[in-house]
C-alpha cells in the first residue's frame, strides 16, 4: 500500500528499505523507555505525584505504555504505536503534519511517499491524551483510542496512520530542507 510520510528523524533516500515492527521499534519506543523508573514509581505511588506538574516526555510516556498495554490486550491485529511509522493517506494530509512539525520547531526534512506491506490502523489523533498518575484513567482512554468510535463531541477525527512492516522510500515529494543530499 501507498502511504505519504513526514521524515523528520533520519534521513531518508528513494529505493531506501528500513523495518518497523516489534523488533525494529521507533523513536517513541526509545523516549517511553527512557522514562520507565519514574513510570514504575508513579504507579507504585500515586500520590506521591498528586501535585506534581509531569514534563510532556512522562505524559507521554504514560499514555503510551497505557495504549501498548490495551492494544496487546485487545487488539493485537493492529501496529504498535512504539513499533510503526506515523504516515499519511494523501499527501495533502503529510503536507499539513510537516507544516505543524515545522512550527514547533521538529527537525522535517522532507515529505516522501513510501509502500508498505505491514500491519495498518487508521486512528484518530484527536484521541490521543496526556497520560495521567492514575494507570486505571490511561487505560480507559487507551481503549477509546483503539476502538476508534467516532468522536462524542461530534469533531471530525485528525486521522492518523501507522504502518509496520518492511518500508520502501519511493519518491521524494517535497524536499524541506534542501541543503541535504538525502532528504
Amino acid at each position: 500500500m501507498i502511504f505519504y510520510h513526514v521524515v523528520s528523524d533520519r534521513p531518508k533516500y528513494i529505493g531506501q528499505h528500513f523495518m518497523v515492527d516489534e523488533e525494529h521499534p521507533n523513536g517513541v519506543y526509545d523516549r517511553v523507555q527512557e522514562q520507565m523508573s519514574l513510570v514504575k514509581d508513579i504507579y507504585k505511588d500515586p500520590a506521591k505525584y498528586k501535585e506534581v506538574e509531569l514534563s510532556h516526555s512522562v505524559d507521554v510516556a504514560l499514555r503510551e505504555l497505557a495504549l501498548e498495554k490495551v492494544r496487546k490486550e485487545k487488539y493485537p491485529q493492529y501496529p504498535s504505536r512504539m513499533a510503526a511509522l506515523y504516515v499519511s493517506r494523501t499527501y495533502e494530509e503529510a503536507e499539513q503534519w510537516a507544516d505543524y512539525f515545522a512550527r514547533i520547531g521538529r527537525p522535517t526534512y522532507c515529505v516522501v511517499k513510501i509502500e508498505t506491506n505491514g500491519k495498518i490502523y487508521y486512528g484518530d489523533a484527536y484521541k490521543c491524551f496526556d497520560g495521567t498518575i492514575s494507570e486505571e484513567e490511561n487505560l480507559r482512554l487507551a481503549q477509546i483510542y483503539w476502538e476508534n468510535a467516532p468522536n462524542a463531541d461530534g469533531k471530525d477525527p485528525i486521522v492518523e496512520v501507522l504502518v509496520d512492516g518492511d518500508i520502501e522510500v519511493v519518491e521524494i515529494m517535497k524536499e524541506i530542507n534542501a541543503n541535504l543530499h538525502e532528504c
